[in-house]
């Protein structure tokens, strides 16, 4: 009687010892991932900061970056990445890691969450992309609304604007976030928005594109 009793002292012991562990974990599988917050955490939050603010890259919990941009083009953008700048492509297409649906996840929670469409509803957006324009007609635009800030140069004001000519800074930037800058600012670090500030034309966004080619910078 001994054995059946000792064998049951031990597989009690055992049954004991494997409840002190709890239930067992559940992996998901990385394309199984649907989650926005997941997602986001996994994929956006390192440059853009936690819930789209706050990172050393562009602002995306901001409503007029919202409206600009457009669920399509954000999908293009997140898909494929911009050329010549730090954001890469994420879609398993393009050599990411994140599927079709994850990309639209993404792009779909961000325009619900932090797109706020009725606060544009009488405004005339620019489009969100377009050709560089006039670098004459951008270098007096410049001088009337930046010079204040960014100095007569480009080479900053302590204090008030870092320098928008500084060739490090161009290497690093697109046409397309230079124009973005013009138009929905960086309210993260205090520039103003040309929209709000009711000073943007329909052609200076184009001309601010040119201004920074003369500088050195390239497409």
């Amino acid at each position: 009687m001994r054995r059946p009793v000792a064998f049951s002292a031990v597989l009690g012991a055992m049954l004991s010892a494997s409840a002190c562990f709890g239930p067992e974990e559940v992996y998901t599988l990385p394309d199984a991932v649907t989650d926005f917050n997941a997602l986001f955490a996994t994929n956006c939050a390192g440059c853009h900061g936690k819930d789209g603010r706050g990172g050393a890259a562009r602002l995306l919990n901001d409503p007029l970056y919202q409206a600009l941009v457009k669920k399509e083009r954000m999908i293009d953008v997140i898909s494929k990445g911009v050329r010549g700048t730090a954001m890469p492509a994420f879609a398993k297409s393009a050599g990411g890691m994140l599927t079709d649906q994850q990309v639209g996840i993404l792009a779909e929670e961000m325009q619900k969450r932090w797109a706020k469409p009725a606060e544009f509803g009488n405004v005339a957006l620019p489009a969100y992309d377009g050709a560089p324009g006039d670098a004459t007609r951008g270098e007096a635009a410049y001088r009337t609304f930046c010079a204040s800030c960014h100095g007569p140069e480009g080479k900053g004001v302590i204090g008030k604007g870092g320098p928008v000519v500084d060739p490090a800074y161009l290497a690093q930037v697109s046409d397309q976030a230079l124009r973005l800058a013009v138009i929905a600012g960086r309210p993260d670090l205090g520039a103003p928005d040309g929209i709000y500030q009711h000073w943007v034309l329909a052609q200076w966004p184009a001309d601010s594109q040119a201004v920074g080619r003369n500088h050195g910078h390239s497409a």
